[in-house]
Formats: structure tokens, C-alpha cells, sequence
């Protein structure tokens, strides 16, 4: 897939499906979920566990939403990812959505899709890079979106940091392509090779 084929669409349900869908193609690929990751200390089978475990609780206590609950990802990963991905589709997709607001004592109050467009859809962005490095597959993401991710969190990098939520900066080489600078920023070494 060229990059110029890979741009997202701005509206939060649309972009969710698109990264989610890419995501999904990554997890339908894994042969094995005990492959290193990126991510020191987890295995491909843990970023999907991530993506799986927080944001019900998120919602849960910011919006009074349940999601539906798959098998463990211990159990089976490729289903406990899509009916994870299923059930944030269909909470983006519903048009009583666009009249929700979710509450956070860390980000005030916010749109429902906003909020899940802007933490959860971009974690899922960024986690497709982990997962794709750990199982040797295609790892190339949006380069505008990653443009766009990079210039928010620059501006709010000493809270990002302080947050724990990422890891140190890893320098990059001057001139280093936008997803290549998003990886050190969020620190992921954008050559790691699980070697």
C-alpha cells in the first residue's frame, strides 16, 4: 500500500474504522503472540491486551457505557481484539454518540467520540506500529497522522512525560521521517528489531 493510499478521514467513527481495520489485519496475521515487542517487558499478545483492557474502564467510569466483553486475550486474541474493536465501532457509530460526553478528572469533559478518537484511536495507531514490528509485518503508518499526533504532543511534552504513559525520548537521526521522530518521541527506538 503506497502511503499516499493510507490517508485517514478527520470524522472520529470513520478513523476508528480505518485504524482499527489495519490493526485487525495485524492481529489476523500474527503467528506468534509470544514475539517480543517494541514495548519493554511485553509480547505481541500485550499490546492487544492493553488496547483491550483500558478503555472499557475508561468509559465505563467516564460515560456510564459498558463494552461487550470477548474471551480473554489469553484465551483467544484475535477474538478478544474484534469484538473489542466491534463494540468501540458501535459506540462510534451510534448517532445518540454525538450528544454523549465523557468525564475525566485528568481532561475535564469532552465530547464521547472526541475523547475516544483522541486517546483510544491514536493509541491503536500508535500500538500498530508494535504489534507490526514484533510479527514482522508491514509497519508503515499514516505520515499526516503522524505528523499531526507528533505536533499535539510536542506541545504538551513535559505533562506527556510526567503522565508515565510514555516512555524517555529516543534521539533520532536529523532529518528522520515523521513516523520515525513520532516513534522516539512516544520512546519507541524506531530500529528496534526484537534482536
Amino acid at each position: 500500500m503506497a502511503r499516499s493510499e493510507m490517508a485517514l478521514p478527520d470524522r472520529p467513527a470513520e478513523r476508528h474504522r480505518q485504524v482499527a481495520g489495519l490493526f485487525t489485519e495485524r492481529v489476523c496475521a500474527t503467528r506468534s503472540w509470544d514475539a517480543p515487542s517494541p514495548v519493554a517487558g511485553w509480547d505481541a499478545r500485550d499490546v492487544v491486551r492493553h488496547l483491550t483492557e483500558w478503555l472499557p474502564a475508561f468509559l465505563s467510569s467516564g460515560a456510564g457505557l459498558d463494552l461487550p466483553r470477548g474471551p480473554s486475550v489469553d484465551e483467544d486474541p484475535v477474538a478478544a481484539w474484534q469484538v473489542h474493536c466491534d463494540g468501540v465501532q458501535a459506540v462510534l457509530d451510534d448517532p445518540g454518540t454525538a450528544h454523549r460526553e465523557l468525564a475525566n478528572p485528568h481532561i475535564g469533559r469532552l465530547p464521547l467520540d472526541t475523547a475516544i478518537d483522541q486517546f483510544y484511536t491514536a493509541d491503536v495507531f500508535m500500538h500498530t506500529w508494535d504489534l507490526s514490528r514484533a510479527t514482522g509485518q508491514d509497519d508503515r503508518l499514516d505520515p499526516d497522522f503522524c505528523a499531526q499526533l507528533l505536533g499535539g504532543m510536542e506541545q504538551m511534552e513535559q505533562a506527556i512525560r510526567a503522565s508515565g504513559q510514555f516512555g524517555p525520548r529516543v534521539e533520532v537521526p536529523a532529518g528522520a521521517d515523521t513516523q520515525t521522530r513520532l516513534l522516539g518521541f512516544i520512546g519507541r527506538d524506531p530500529f528496534w528489531s526484537g534482536r
